[in-house]
């Protein structure tokens, strides 16, 4: 299963499709519990915008700065509201509990933001 190889990975590197067809990779904490894996990013970037037109992505192990150290996968990524949301909120804090309680508060606070929160699925290796 794909998804067991994330759960020590401090981070993946996650690529998201642009409209002319490119790829744009950046490092996402990701924090995978049972069956699902979960990453946030702030609403004022690049990468939601990327989201809201493709759903589709790539995801692979890499090092903090996104460095690969691992095979790429397919993946779909799932915005989520509500009660969803604040389950993948607090998957994310208990893996990562510096990050998500101080630095990522800080960061939407500076930006004027709220930091959306997305669920990967269908996971499968890249070709």
């Amino acid at each position: 299963m794909p998804l067991e190889q994330f759960t020590e990975q401090w981070a993946v590197l996650l690529k998201t499709k642009k409209r002319d067809g490119t790829w744009v990779a950046t490092p996402v904490n990701l924090a995978v519990n049972g069956e699902r894996a979960y990453f946030g990013a702030p609403a004022k970037t690049g990468k939601v915008k990327r989201l809201r037109n493709f759903e589709d992505v790539e995801v692979a192990p890499c090092t903090p700065r996104g460095k690969p150290t691992g095979p790429n996968f397919t993946a779909r990524a799932r915005l989520l509201e509500g009660e969803e949301a604040a389950t993948a909120n607090q998957a994310l804090v208990r893996k990562h509990p510096f990050v998500h309680r101080l630095l990522v508060p800080l960061e939407i606070r500076l930006r004027r933001t709220r930091n959306l929160l997305y669920e990967l699925s269908d996971f499968s290796e890249a070709a």
